[in-house]
């Protein structure tokens, strides 16, 4: 589906949080299941399931001057989805690695251990990450060192306990450590940062999309995911 971009006159006052319906507000991802003609919801079919977890962070975490300069990007997640998992992977590596040199040190070691799971991911499904990428993981974990070697001594200690691929819940928490880590972090514009980061990945899955017509299975969670997913939640 080909979104439109929306007309001033059409654009709609987003808040924070989950609403029942249109009277009672809108989230970004309530309006993007509004204009892709799918019933009211903030899960909507229309997006990948992760670059939605990605739009409502950032919607609920900006300040509500910022929230409103989200608006035009909703049409263009409409449509933006994939079964193959490599999508999945590069929104979660996305959001890690924007957020790693700037969340508080106390968060930098979940982050950098997110990328290297994320790493690690790659690796499985493609032999070894994109170069764009690859580069990407070295320019981010290049500037927390102290939290790099951290999260390679935890991924060593566990070895044989961490799947392989990324599961979806992990993904998840990923991203969600991610967002929060830029909106709590001491930086002079939040707000710029997370506008900044739901472009960013919109574009990455856009043209992921333009350029991987096959898709493939997601992979099923497995029972050693709850290590990692603890961590991302410290």
């Amino acid at each position: 589906m080909k979104a439109t971009a929306l007309s001033p006159d059409l654009m709609p006052v987003l808040s924070r949080g989950k609403h029942r319906n249109p009277r009672r507000g809108a989230c970004f991802m309530e309006f993007a299941s509004y204009l892709a003609g799918e019933p009211w919801s903030d899960h909507p079919r229309c997006t990948h399931p992760l670059l939605a977890a990605v739009a409502r962070a950032v919607n609920d975490y900006s300040s509500d001057h910022a929230r409103a300069e989200l608006a035009p990007l909703i049409p263009s997640v409409i449509g933006v989805t994939s079964a193959d998992p490599r999508m999945t992977v590069l929104i979660a590596l996305r959001c890690s690695c924007a957020a790693v040199p700037v969340a508080a040190a106390s968060r930098q070691r979940a982050l950098a251990a997110g990328i290297l799971a994320c790493q690690r991911a790659l690796e499985t499904l493609d032999g070894a990450p994109d170069p764009q990428w690859a580069k990407r993981i070295d320019v981010a974990l290049g500037q927390v060192p102290d939290a790099e070697r951290w999260a390679h001594e935890f991924i060593e200690s566990m070895a044989g306990n961490l799947p392989d691929t990324l599961t979806v819940r992990t993904a998840s928490s990923i991203v969600g450590a991610a967002v929060q880590g830029i909106a709590q972090a001491c930086i002079s514009d939040p707000d710029r940062h997370l506008h900044d980061l739901l472009v960013d990945v919109i574009d990455d899955c856009t043209q992921w999309a333009q350029t991987h017509t096959t898709s493939r299975t997601a992979p099923q969670p497995s029972k050693s995911e709850p290590a990692l997913l603890r961590l991302s939640r410290r």
